[in-house]
């Protein structure tokens, strides 16, 4: 089965390629107008034929899991040749035993240099379009390939869109900008939506602040849901700088708030100051680390009780069972405070959360710290005080 992930890469001139070497073999499937039925209409004549019947399905991911099931006893008995072709992942948009059975191939961008050549065979050898009598210049088919996007039919009809519209016997750059202003190519979606959103946030992640703004405006440009990036920009700012930068979550919250009052384009510069804010931070991962330990400590050790220490106490019988005894008010007894029981005694002895010594973070260790040294200092060697199995 051939992946192709990218438009205008090839997939038709391919299937008319195999069409031709065996034209007798060769059967296309539509898989937005066919079913189960004609499936097995052609699967059917597999048995006893010199050649396998060649299977072509354009967009097969489009077929549903009873469909695609249907190919699976054909395929694994290699009574078929399936050749699929799809612009989708085919890891979420086919049947895992059906992907497991097929080759897959990738077919990618087409360069900038390919598209081309393509466009250059195409006004030498087109006799519709040679009949026009016009030419573009070398910038203007320069131009016309990066504005594709490695997607060769897009760069064809790119090219009669030019030569039909503009009425001039030699297209200039100049020409072409009403023709090549359109939206760049984003599916909200599938993987494009996802790599870049992706790309985004490891630059980020990483302080590069240019290449953080770049693929903002890719996603800005092709446009993306606002809301959807600044919800993103939340996690970054919990998950990649935390407690180094405190103010970072300020700063994306109000860029939100920005946007939601102004809208686009208006409001787009506020994700622009955020992620430059973003990217320029200091970085600590400490608070997302602390969260999956908690999450990893609470599933091993389950619920131990509360320290009757910790406990509330609104009636007298709870008072009597012990509830609240020998809590300290840390405002009126900081130092008795510092020797009471905090956690339950089968995790008494976790560290959970061990700041880094970037931005703010370098600030709470020392608190942290001095208050270890002053519960030590309170008990002696480190021991939890009376009621420990509490």
């Amino acid at each position: 089965m051939a992946c192709i992930r990218k438009k205008g890469t090839g997939k038709t001139t391919i299937a008319g390629i195999i069409r031709g070497l065996q034209p007798s073999a060769f059967f296309d499937v539509s898989a937005i107008t066919s079913g189960v039925k004609e499936i097995r209409q052609v699967t059917s004549m597999a048995f006893g034929a010199e050649i396998p019947p060649i299977i072509f399905i354009d967009e097969i991911h489009r077929f549903n899991k009873t469909q695609q099931d249907a190919l699976l006893p054909f395929v694994e008995n290699g009574d078929v040749v399936l050749i699929g072709v799809t612009t989708e992942n085919p890891s979420f948009s086919i049947n895992s035993p059906l992907l497991s059975r097929v080759q897959v191939i990738a077919l990618h961008h087409l360069s900038e240099n390919e598209i081309e050549a393509i466009i250059r065979r195409a006004v030498e050898h087109d006799h519709q379009l040679q009949g026009l009598q016009r030419r573009l210049e070398d910038e203007s088919i320069r131009l016309i390939a990066r504005a594709a996007g490695g997607d060769a039919r897009a760069a064809l009809n790119l090219v009669e869109l030019a030569l039909h519209k503009i009425e001039k016997e030699l297209i200039k750059p100049e020409d072409l900008q009403a023709i090549l202003d359109r939206p760049l190519y984003h599916d909200r979606a599938g993987d494009n939506h996802y790599d870049l959103i992706s790309a985004f946030h490891k630059c980020v992640r990483a302080s590069e602040c240019d290449a953080s703004l770049y693929w903002l405006g890719r996603m800005l440009e092709a446009g993306e849901d606002r809301l959807y990036v600044l919800r993103r920009m939340i996690r970054i700012a919990s998950e990649d700088i935390g407690l180094a930068d405190p103010n970072a979550l300020r700063m994306v919250i109000a860029a939100r708030d920005a946007f939601t009052a102004l809208g686009s384009p208006e409001g787009d510069l506020a994700l622009y100051e955020a992620a430059a804010y973003l990217a320029c931070a200091p970085k600590s991962n400490r608070i997302y680390l602390t969260e999956k330990k908690i999450k990893k400590l609470i599933k091993e050790t389950g619920a131990p009780d509360v320290p009757l220490s910790l406990r509330n106490a609104p009636t007298r019988l709870m008072k009597e069972l012990g509830y609240g005894k020998g809590y300290a008010y840390a405002h009126d007894d900081p130092q008795g405070a510092l020797t009471m029981d905090y956690l339950p005694a089968s995790v008494a002895d976790e560290t959970l959360y061990e700041p880094s010594g970037a931005g703010f973070e370098k600030r709470i260790a020392e608190v942290i710290d001095a208050r270890n040294k002053a519960k030590k200092a309170k008990s002696g060697p480190y021991r939890r005080s009376a009621g420990k199995g509490s």
